[in-house]
């Protein structure tokens, strides 16, 4: 049977030839701090949100009894739990926990997905002929919690869909395999928000509706839930019948962003390099952010005048702030250039990459900092990518013949640039001034997307 709007039941006849295993680390921020600090076990734990103005980044389960969760404000989690624990927490440790696991996962498994820093999917369709995934399963989470002495649960289902959502289930420190006949008689008796992707928002809607377990949502018709909810309601509809076509995709180093620029001139001006590698990197950061990305790695590039090429990298928190990777690009920068020769090309490369947002407290930063980036990337969103840009990558003001600073006329600019862009190419009305910069004084740029 096929369903209109491109759902295909009959798709679902596939998933019982499926092996997805989802792992997924408990409270994991907290499970490295009680393992820094054992005194802190069975204790409620806050990681983040020890200000006024913090957010908790996570919690334990002893907590989570008493409301708390993670997003909520630092201090209604202290009216929900006053005795509570809370601890500012370290990015280092974190991404270094989240290192190892991804490293004894990448050793044993033929096919993985890093969705986030502490939730992998593994795709074991087809082993079952060399043994047991569930069997596998289970001694690969044994073997985590043994050489890292962190807990993991793991659900084992036919879609990726189906196996978060079993592992949340069997969540803390557990294990379970749905397969493809229980799969609808599991979800059935689901509150419907149990559903990746069903937000508050949409949640309210279908609470609006009566619609509050799945069974009742899988039994929507499909006109019905395009006309309330459009394609996203379609994709829900999909995920309450047990059906999600999408891949694991492999993590590979290719995923990353990057741009680099080749120079009119070759050059030696070693400000202006700097200036242009903080001007890289606050575009990707921006586009990091905007993605809802981390990254764990930044690389560095560098060709001098002979066409020598070389390159340094290195691995880093995980993060998407400007600070934090303009100082190690400067940083990289300084150990690269080690040969007083003209460079004709310079680039930036950012790797590693996972979903997530950056955590108030775990970078040493602070919140004033993270309410700047957040005005900054709103109007940036508003305004465009070049309406927001570092002071050390912008032109020195333009003087009169007596050495006067010319005062910024935003009307004048405005009817110039509208005379200039008539009579510019389409492709060059496109370039950010960021860009243009570049390009006017250093040579072309070129973004690279991995």
């Amino acid at each position: 049977m096929i369903w209109c709007y491109g759902i295909l039941t009959d798709e679902k006849m596939t998933d019982k030839d499926k092996k997805i295993i989802h792992m997924d680390q408990d409270a994991f921020f907290v499970s490295v701090e009680l393992k820094k600090n054992p005194m802190l076990i069975g204790k409620p734990v806050i990681v983040g949100g020890n200000s006024d103005r913090g957010v908790v980044t996570s919690c334990s389960y002893e907590a989570r009894k008493f409301g708390v969760h993670a997003a909520m404000p630092g201090r209604m989690a202290k009216q929900l739990c006053p005795q509570a624990i809370f601890v500012r927490g370290n990015m280092d440790d974190y991404s270094k926990a989240s290192h190892e696991i991804t490293e004894i996962i990448s050793e044993r498994v033929p096919l993985f997905e890093k969705a986030s820093i502490d939730e992998h999917y593994i795709d074991m369709t087809g082993m079952d002929k060399f043994f047991g995934c569930m069997k596998f399963a289970s001694e690969l989470r044994q073997t985590i919690i043994k050489e890292t002495g962190l807990p993991i649960s793991f659900g084992l289902s036919v879609n990726k869909t189906v196996s978060k959502i079993v592992t949340n289930e069997c969540k803390p420190n557990g294990e379970m395999e749905i397969p493809f006949p229980g799969v609808q008689p599991f979800l059935n008796p689901l509150a419907v928000h149990k559903i990746p992707g069903i937000g508050d928002a949409t949640y309210r809607r279908l609470s609006e509706m009566g619609v509050r377990k799945v069974q009742t949502l899988a039994e929507i018709p499909q006109e019905l839930m395009f006309k309330i909810l459009g394609q996203h309601g379609l994709g829900i509809l999909q995920k309450a019948n047990g059906i999600d076509l999408s891949p694991v995709v492999p993590y590979r180093e290719r995923k990353s962003i990057g741009t680099q620029t080749t120079f009119e001139s070759d050059s030696m001006d070693i400000s202006k390099m700097k200036a242009i590698l903080s001007g890289m990197v606050t575009n990707l950061t921006y586009e990091l952010r905007s993605q809802q990305k981390l990254t764990a790695c930044i690389t560095i590039t560098i060709r001098y005048s002979n066409f020598e090429t070389v390159t340094q990298q290195a691995q880093i928190p995980y993060t998407a702030l400007d600070s934090l990777l303009i100082n190690k690009a400067h940083d990289l920068f300084r150990k690269l250039y080690s040969k007083r020769m003209l460079l004709r090309l310079i680039g930036v490369r950012l790797s590693h990459l996972v979903s997530g947002f950056e955590q108030i407290g775990l970078y040493h930063t602070s919140e004033e900092e993270y309410d700047l980036y957040q005005a900054m990337d709103k109007v940036r969103d508003h305004y465009g990518i070049e309406s927001v840009v570092k002071a050390c990558i912008v032109k020195r003001p333009e003087r009169d013949e007596n050495g006067k600073i010319i005062k910024y006329n935003p009307r004048k600019k405005h009817l110039e640039k509208l005379q200039e862009d008539e009579n510019q190419p389409v492709e060059e009305r496109k370039k950010s001034r960021i860009r243009a910069f570049i390009n006017s004084d250093l040579g072309t740029a070129t973004k690279l997307d991995g």
